[in-house]
């Protein structure tokens, strides 16, 4: 059951008709040596820390270890009871999650990495957005969470999900990927639509530079998390809807490497460029570490 390509995942879709999330069950059973059952549980607590981590920041507002985020995801989230949201059911509450998350994980919380800490909250943000509008089982929402892996799997085995090596188009644009094939196959979409969202989701998000403020994961990071669900929502929903990627996955696995790889070291999670060059970026590295004159 294992694959190298998205090329491979394909061809055992279809030899073995079976979905992606079917594919990489099998290939956690065969590779990770555990029974059915072991690797189903695996998946279980996940999304139970996910589940956690998406709402406890709703009623219970933390401020982060730097101090520069907490409580964004309530904020939204009285918005959208107060019926004042713009963005709809689906959009919104993915939106409200993806903050939640971020705020636990600089708060020093318990997350699930998916596929690292700083983009941790685009998965579960997709997932549970569409669960609650379309009232969707825990299965179903684990099988995303295999199809996440999947793309996850390849992206890490092909490029790279690391903001040091390859800037936030690496973690933020991974995660996206993941979660739009994820949500793809939840609403019926085919394999070949799974792979299709998710590189239409990485030629949107190519280029996009890592610069935490104060080299601390939380700025802009939380609010790019909101940008990755959005990504992974609209791209999900062209490739449902039949539109077919312009540049296959593979190769857009490919070129997100290389254009990382050709980030100058100031744009890859340095915190000496970007965002956190700018004049306030570097006034709220003072403010909380001090020792700036």
């Amino acid at each position: 059951m294992e694959f190298n390509t998205a090329e491979e995942l394909l061809e055992l879709c279809r030899n073995e008709n079976k979905p992606i999330s079917a594919i990489m069950r099998l290939r956690e059973i065969v590779y990770g040596e555990l029974d059915a059952e072991a690797v189903e549980a695996r998946m279980k607590k996940s999304l139970e820390i996910m589940r956690n981590s998406a709402h406890e920041p709703l009623h219970n507002v933390v401020r982060s270890m730097g101090g520069m985020i907490g409580g964004e995801a309530s904020k939204l989230e009285k918005r959208r009871e107060e019926g004042k949201s713009i963005c709809g059911n689906v959009l919104t509450k993915a939106l409200i999650y993806s903050q939640a998350v971020l705020e636990v994980n600089a708060s020093m919380g318990v997350i699930v990495a998916a596929p690292t800490a700083g983009s941790a909250g685009v998965v579960p943000a997709v997932l549970f957005a569409l669960e609650e509008e379309f009232a969707l089982s825990d299965e179903t929402v684990i099988n995303g969470l295999f199809t996440a892996g999947a793309i996850g799997c390849l992206l890490m085995k092909n490029a790279s999900v690391s903001g040091a090596e390859a800037g936030c188009q690496a973690e933020i644009g991974s995660a996206a990927a993941m979660a739009s094939a994820a949500a793809v196959e939840l609403m019926g979409g085919t394999p070949e639509q799974c792979l299709d969202a998710a590189a239409i989701t990485i030629s949107n998000m190519l280029g996009l530079v890592c610069d935490p403020i104060a080299g601390l994961v939380e700025m802009p990071c939380q609010s790019r998390n909101a940008a990755g669900a959005s990504n992974a929502i609209t791209s999900a929903e062209m490739a449902l809807a039949g539109i077919k990627a312009a540049v296959p996955f593979s190769e857009m696995s490919d070129a997100m490497y290389r254009v990382g790889k050709g980030l100058p070291a100031e744009l890859r999670e340095t915190a000496l460029g970007g965002c956190a060059a700018t004049p306030t970026g570097c006034s709220l590295k003072c403010k909380i570490f001090g020792g700036c004159r």
